[in-house]
């Protein structure tokens, strides 16, 4: 099975770190010899889903200063706020948001944050999964100059060398900003690096129509073109937002297969556009959804990106055929773990990580079922992040009868409103 739910009660077999085989328990395809763990499940049984573009330690900044354009919020709230974090403030601000995605069935996020062994602690501590691309941005009084970008490129390979794989749940890349915050030779030496370590170069680019006007006129063309030409997309590279892109940029894109992270529900709350998702598929662009940051989406429930981007992309194409459910559901399971290049993540199939999520089917959203295939429609039209029960990561239960297992909740809320409280007294 790969983005797609099965009903009814089913005991499955799994590895505790990767499924050996898909199937009921007792099937004569399951090896009795292996080590195995049974669950059972009534309702649907899930791959994990897959964020693939957060910067979930926000969780401090949620509903700071809302109704501000892009480059407001970023240049006169955000920006001078986050100057003043610690890693502690990012700790608890990552566990806070690892609790509430696990209970939302996403098993693995892209993280794009500063302080970055904080959040692969928060990560593993959670018992969650994530892609960790530490953060490649000046922010206000934290430092300048060329030498700046070298020592923090420095900073990341260290990390690369010290945290990648840890546990066998964090991945590590390289996350420099966008190409308006962060020099054309900055961008390529990183993405020199990122090559050489076959690491993910995640960064936001194409998200308002503005910053794409500024950048082609300073550069002459678009950010897309600019940066193929700079040699940037020659390795594994993960585009958020990519709303305001050409024909020709996606041409670029296609070419150099650049992954789009769609970012559907920050996209419109901030205003920035609706990206081409229909264009970007049928070209053979792999497509993941995130949620963006909750500081600007302000959730971190995968389940309304996945119907808002049904809707919007249905609205763009004025066509209510596309996009239809199974397509959806896809973007947050197998198709995030392929844009991050990760096949092995948001399937239920032999070699996939065991991540795994249980839906309830026994609730009016799933009435009627008239046919099994309506079972995909209502997962996606009817019912939401509210029926997920339990939640695996690797074999390890981490959520059960919708409660986290792993994280204090009372002890993270209350380090998040304190840290938040300080935050912004000191950021304006």
């Amino acid at each position: 099975m790969h983005g797609v739910a099965a009903s009814g009660e089913h005991n499955g077999a799994v590895r505790y770190v990767a499924i050996t085989a898909v199937g009921p328990a007792g099937d004569q395809g399951l090896d009795p010899d292996r080590e195995v763990r049974e669950i059972r499940v009534r309702g649907a049984l899930l791959p994990g889903l897959v964020n693939v573009h957060c910067h979930s330690p926000m969780t401090l900044f949620r509903g700071s200063a809302e109704n501000l354009s892009l480059d407001r919020w970023l240049n006169d709230v955000l920006w001078p706020r986050e100057a003043h974090l610690t890693a502690d403030d990012v700790y608890w601000g990552m566990t806070l948001a690892a609790a509430e995605l696990l209970c939302f069935g996403v098993t693995t996020t892209c993280e794009a944050y500063f302080f970055e062994d904080a959040v692969a602690d928060a990560v593993l501590d959670a018992g969650s999964r994530a892609v960790v691309t530490p953060g490649v941005l000046q922010l206000p009084g934290t430092g300048s100059g060329d030498d700046w970008w070298d020592v923090r490129t420095a900073q990341i390979i260290d990390f690369h060398a010290r945290r990648h794989g840890d546990s066998g749940r964090i991945e590590v890349g390289f996350a420099p900003h966008a190409p308006y915050t962060v020099p054309l030779p900055v961008l390529a030496d990183i993405a020199e690096a990122a090559r050489r370590l076959d690491a993910l170069f995640h960064i936001h680019l194409a998200e308002t129509e503005e910053e794409c006007t500024r950048f082609a006129a300073e550069h002459g063309d678009s950010a897309p073109a600019v940066l193929a030409r700079a040699g940037v997309f020659d390795g594994r590279v993960l585009a958020a937002h990519s709303i305001w892109l050409s024909d020709e940029d996606m041409a670029v894109y296609r070419r150099h297969d650049v992954a789009v992270a769609h970012c559907p529900q920050s996209n419109a709350k901030l205003a920035s556009g609706v990206a081409p998702l229909v264009e970007l598929l049928a070209r053979g662009i792999r497509v993941g959804l995130g949620t963006d940051g909750p500081a600007s989406n302000n959730d971190l429930d995968l389940w309304e990106e996945i119907r808002l981007a049904a809707m919007l992309a249905r609205i763009r194409q004025r066509d209510a055929t596309v996009l239809p459910a199974a397509a959806a559901l896809d973007l947050a399971t197998r198709g995030a773990g392929l844009a991050l290049g990760r096949p092995d993540l948001g399937v239920l199939a032999v070699g996939a990580k065991a991540d795994m999520i249980a839906v309830r089917l026994d609730d009016p959203a799933f009435v009627p079922l008239l046919e099994d295939a309506q079972l995909i429609e209502h997962l996606v039209w009817s019912a939401s992040s509210r029926l997920v029960t339990d939640v695996w990561v690797g074999g390890r239960q981490v959520v059960e009868a919708g409660r986290c297992l792993t994280v204090d909740l009372d002890e993270a809320r209350r380090q998040v409103e304190a840290r938040a409280h300080r935050l912004m007294q000191v950021g304006v």
